[in-house]
């Protein structure tokens, strides 16, 4: 099942507002450091840690 990016991180920032509340600007610092890591040169190497 393939996931688009962008709603992978609207929920995943929705279920962590909901859950634990944190303030707004760590979310969004936490989602646009995210996004951006999946455009890096590091992606290869997160996503053979995940898998």
């Amino acid at each position: 099942m393939d996931v688009p990016l962008w709603l992978a991180l609207i929920v995943v920032g929705a279920l962590g507002i909901k859950l634990i509340r944190p303030p707004w600007w760590l979310v969004a610092v936490i989602l646009l450091g995210g996004y951006l890591l999946a455009d890096s040169v590091l992606a290869p190497a997160i996503d053979t840690a995940i898998n």
